[in-house]
């Protein structure tokens, strides 16, 4: 039997909490995933007001989408994150809270549609990318830099990269002017094993560089949340979250949960809570987020979830077996 004092010292791991530790909501954003961005404003200003009172300290209200890829009729105003739209919702934003969008690389009109900061009320700007896109994202990355905004880049897709493919793209992305690299879930694939032995890699790229590492789940196998703990104690210092998971999908490590397990008092979950209730919740059988069957055989199978997406809004929804047949005939294929 342990004495008290070792006993002691082991709970007191787990009641203090790291400083160092960012949280990013990114409720609106990738929950935009699920509704071509079509957001009310009410939701999007319940969602900024309790990260404000909540304590978090960046929010991902959009992205920054190209007009030439993405027709302004067809997507709400958080796929473009026009200065008037932002503005309407938070005026210039007088808090502590920082805004963050999305810049996704082929995808957006960089040089014209990001302001210089001094226009904007964006204070960062997280470039997305695939692997083969990496030059482009530097050259993004750099805009974003010399107009005066903070950055990160979020490498998509890494459950498909081949190790030596993502050596030398850490090394490259290390050498850019990110603030810091995150490793992305991006099909829900990923186990805790696989989540610490990548987070070391990233971490071995850029803490050389004096950069922190950042880690986005998605919750297709149950293992959002669980998988950011593991980031976490792996030494990653960036976090995703969404408001009750909303996101692509299966969704993404619910807020609600992070919170608690961080145990920094300057975080307040009521206005989370409140958010959820008021204003999450009720969106939840239009836009079907949340785990389900068809979303964990995507992420057992490393598989983008879109055939899930569009299975889950079939007639055929809950023919799970027909669902299990026609994506293992297509592995086979």
């Amino acid at each position: 039997m342990q004495n008290t004092s070792e006993t002691s010292g082991f709970a007191g791991r787990w009641v203090s909490f790291r400083e160092d530790i960012k949280v990013l909501d990114c409720t609106i954003r990738d929950g935009g995933l699920m509704n071509d961005s079509k957001f009310d404003d009410c939701i999007v200003k319940s969602v900024y007001d309790s990260c404000v009172e909540g304590g978090i300290d960046y929010m991902e209200i959009g992205y920054k989408a190209s007009r030439k890829v993405f027709a302004r009729d067809r997507f709400g105003a958080w796929r473009f994150s026009d200065e008037a739209d932002m503005r309407r919702i938070m005026g210039d934003n007088p808090s502590a809270l920082k805004i963050s969008v999305m810049a996704d690389a082929e995808k957006t009109d960089y040089h014209h549609d990001i302001l210089p900061k001094d226009q904007s009320v964006i204070d960062m700007v997280r470039v997305a990318t695939y692997i083969h896109q990496i030059p482009l994202a530097l050259d993004m990355i750099k805009d974003a830099n010399d107009k005066g905004y903070e950055t990160c880049v979020n490498l998509m897709s890494v459950s498909n990269v081949l190790e030596r493919e993502l050596d030398g793209a850490l090394e490259i992305l290390a050498t850019s002017e990110a603030q810091a690299i995150y490793l992305v879930d991006s099909f829900g694939a990923l186990y805790s094993e696989q989540i610490d032995y990548l987070v070391a890699k990233y971490l071995k790229y850029a803490k050389a560089a004096g950069k922190e590492v950042g880690v986005h789940m998605h919750n297709n196998l149950q293992l959002g949340f669980s998988n950011t703990i593991q980031g976490i104690v792996s030494g990653a210092n960036y976090l995703d979250a969404t408001m009750a998971g909303l996101g692509r999908g299966a969704g993404n490590c619910p807020m609600e949960l992070l919170l608690r397990f961080l145990h920094n008092p300057k975080y307040n979950l009521r206005p989370i809570l409140k958010c959820i209730q008021e204003s999450i919740e009720p969106m939840r059988e239009e836009l079907g987020w949340g785990f389900s069957v068809p979303y964990m055989l995507t992420g057992f199978m490393n598989r983008h979830p879109r055939s899930a997406i569009k299975w889950n809004s079939s007639p055929e929804k809950d023919d799970l077996v027909g669902f299990y047949d026609k994506i293992i005939l297509e592995e086979e294929a």
